[in-house]
């Protein structure tokens, strides 16, 4: 049950070329930063990253971009980055889908997008009077998280707007990497907190050197 390695190179030691990623951060909020520098040292490619977007040209998972390690990007926002070709999604639906892959659902039909480019190619059915689209669900290889909080089973707890996809990207991957700022002992966190219980969770490290970059700083005018 101890499920804790001694850092980012040794939580994706099996990580290999075209591996599927899932990767929590909305924007540069809540990004894994060791998990992303470690997989661009390791220098796999021909990945297919599903995040709500892909960071900035040099921060993120853009330096994944720039190192030209990833095949394929699963979105809902092209964010600032400059160099990605993607699959967008409407945000909701994004999420929905890997709630779906986590829950073990086949799909689930929404009327968002319906009507538009995001329909070509779906099956569609009207239910009570309205166009919805079949949209699939969404898994991975590999989920990789950031939380404030962990123990040494996995139990995880994120810090507010950190949170973000985080959860529901644990629940629907074959391997989930958690870096922590804090590791604590088994007992310390209280149940209720607990966003994550420890069975999502496959191995866990304590992060260092967090740059917790802001993407755009807006002051108010003097």
């Amino acid at each position: 049950m101890n499920k804790v390695v001694a850092n980012a190179d040794e939580a994706i030691r099996d990580m290999q070329d075209g591996a599927v990623i899932m990767s929590g951060g909305f924007g540069l909020c809540g990004n894994p930063e060791n998990l992303i520098k470690a997989i661009h040292r390791k220098g796999v490619k021909n990945l297919t990253i599903i995040s709500n977007n892909c960071g900035t040209t040099d921060k993120g998972l853009g330096v994944l971009l720039q190192s030209k390690q990833v095949r394929k990007m699963i979105a809902s926002y092209v964010g600032e980055n400059k160099e990605l070709e993607v699959e967008l999604n409407p945000q909701g639906t994004l999420a929905e889908r890997i709630r779906a892959g986590g829950a073990g659902l086949g799909g689930f039909f929404t009327p968002t997008g319906a009507g538009t480019q995001i329909a070509q190619g779906k099956e569609s059915r009207v239910i009570d009077g309205k166009e919805m689209i079949l949209e699939k669900p969404l898994k991975a290889d590999y989920a990789i998280v950031r939380a404030w909080k962990g123990d040494k089973w996995g139990n995880l707890v994120f810090r507010k707007t950190a949170r973000n996809f985080s959860p529901m990207m644990a629940t629907a991957a074959r391997i989930t990497i958690a870096e922590v700022e804090k590791l604590v002992e088994v007992g310390e966190i209280d149940g209720d907190e607990v966003h994550v219980p420890s069975v999502y969770v496959k191995r866990i490290f304590k992060g260092t050197s967090y740059e917790k970059p802001i993407e755009k700083r807006t002051v108010r005018k003097a």
